[in-house]
C-alpha cells in the first residue's frame, strides 16, 4: 500500500452524495455472512437517524455508449451500510471518495482492516481474507500481520484453520462451536475419525473450550502411548468403549496401569456405575491382565482435577 493506512472518514473529509444503486459493492470483499437481523436493526435505525458515518469509496470515469462520460463508485468500507440502506429504499447515501483507482490488493486490505477493527469478521472469514492476501498478492504473514496490525503467529493460526473439514467450518460460522473449538480440533489434523467424533460431541454437549482442549491433547497423545499396548488392551479397550458409551483408555505402565473412564455429566456418571453393577456377577474380561492396576472415573469438565486425583470406582479392581 505504499506506507499508506486506512483511516476513518472524518469531519474534514469532503462526503458527496450519490445515488445508492451507483454504488457497486467491494468485490474483494472478505465478509460473506451478513445477519439478516443485524441488518434489519441497522436499516431502522438509519431510518430514524439517517447514516452517521459515510461509506468510502473509489470514483472511476467510464464512457456511455452515446459518448458521455459517467462516475461510478466501487465501495471500500462500508459494505452493512449500503445493504441497509438499499433494505430501506434509501435514494442516495453519503460517501467519502478515496482518490485514484486502488488496486485489488489494496481494496481488499483495507476491507479487511475495517472488519478487523469492528471485529465483525467470523473466524473462518478472516482467514479466508487472510489466505487471499498470502496466495494472491504473494505477502507473506509477517506481512501481513504488520498491516492488519497483528502477529504472525496470529495470521498463520487463523489461516490454519482452513485446514479443517466444511462441516466444521460451518459450525464455526454458525457460531455451533467456537474458534477456540475449531483450534482443539486443529490438533487431530492426523487422526480423522477421532477428530470428527469429537466434534459431534461438541455440538451435541455443549463441550466448554477448556474441555475440548483436554480432549484433544489427551486423544493427540493416545498415538504416542499405543506402542506400550498389546493388542489384548487395545480391543478390551474398545469394548468397553462400546458397552459403556464414553471413551475409555488403558494405560500402561511398568509397575500395572491405570483404566480412565470419562464422563460428561452426572447422569453419565450414574450410567457408568449402574453397567458395573449390571456386569457384577459376571466375569470380567479385564482379568486376563495380571499387572495390578487402578479404575479411574475421569470427569471430563472445566474443574477436572488432576489426574492423580480422579476419583475412584469404590471396589473396583482390574
Amino acid at each position: 500500500m505504499n506506507g499508506a493506512k486506512y483511516q476513518e472518514p472524518t469531519r474534514y473529509d469532503s462526503v458527496y452524495w450519490v445515488e445508492t444503486e451507483r454504488v457497486k459493492p467491494n468485490p474483494y470483499q472478505p465478509r460473506k455472512e451478513f445477519d439478516e437481523e443485524r441488518l434489519k436493526s441497522l436499516a431502522e435505525s438509519i431510518r430514524q437517524y439517517g447514516i452517521l458515518q459515510p461509506l468510502t469509496v473509489t470514483r472511476t470515469e467510464v464512457v456511455k455508449s452515446d459518448g458521455g462520460i459517467q462516475s461510478e463508485y466501487e465501495l471500500i468500507a462500508g459494505e452493512r451500510r449500503l445493504r441497509a440502506a438499499k433494505l430501506i429504499g434509501l435514494r442516495e447515501v453519503p460517501v467519502v471518495i478515496r482518490q485514484g483507482e486502488e488496486s485489488g490488493k489494496v481494496k481488499l486490505e483495507l476491507a479487511i482492516i475495517e472488519n478487523l477493527q469492528r471485529e465483525d469478521l467470523n473466524a473462518i472469514d478472516r482467514a479466508k481474507a487472510l489466505a487471499q492476501l498470502a496466495k494472491e498478492f504473494g505477502l507473506t504473514h509477517i506481512e501481513i500481520g504488520a498491516k492488519v496490525g497483528k502477529s504472525r503467529e496470529f495470521v498463520s493460526n487463523s489461516i490454519r484453520l482452513l485446514a479443517l473439514p466444511e462441516p466444521i467450518q460451518i459450525a464455526v460460522v454458525g457460531k455451533e462451536i467456537s474458534e477456540g473449538h475449531a483450534r482443539a480440533l486443529l490438533m487431530l489434523t492426523d487422526r480423522p475419525l477421532e477428530r470428527d467424533t469429537l466434534f459431534r460431541d461438541m455440538v451435541l454437549k455443549k463441550t466448554s473450550v477448556r474441555m475440548a482442549e483436554q480432549l484433544a491433547r489427551r486423544i493427540a497423545t493416545d498415538r504416542i502411548r499405543k506402542h506400550d499396548k498389546t493388542p489384548e488392551m487395545m480391543e478390551i479397550e474398545k469394548s468397553l468403549t462400546e458397552s459403556l458409551g464414553t471413551r475409555v483408555v488403558i494405560e500402561n505402565r511398568p509397575q500395572g496401569g491405570r483404566l480412565l473412564i470419562e464422563f460428561f455429566s452426572p447422569e453419565d456418571l450414574s450410567n457408568i456405575l449402574a453397567a458395573f453393577a449390571v456386569n457384577q456377577p459376571q466375569q470380567n474380561p479385564v482379568s486376563e491382565i495380571e499387572a495390578p492396576a487402578t479404575a479411574e472415573v475421569s470427569p471430563a469438565a472445566d474443574d477436572a482435577p488432576p489426574e492423580d486425583d480422579l476419583s475412584s470406582v469404590s471396589n473396583f479392581s482390574v
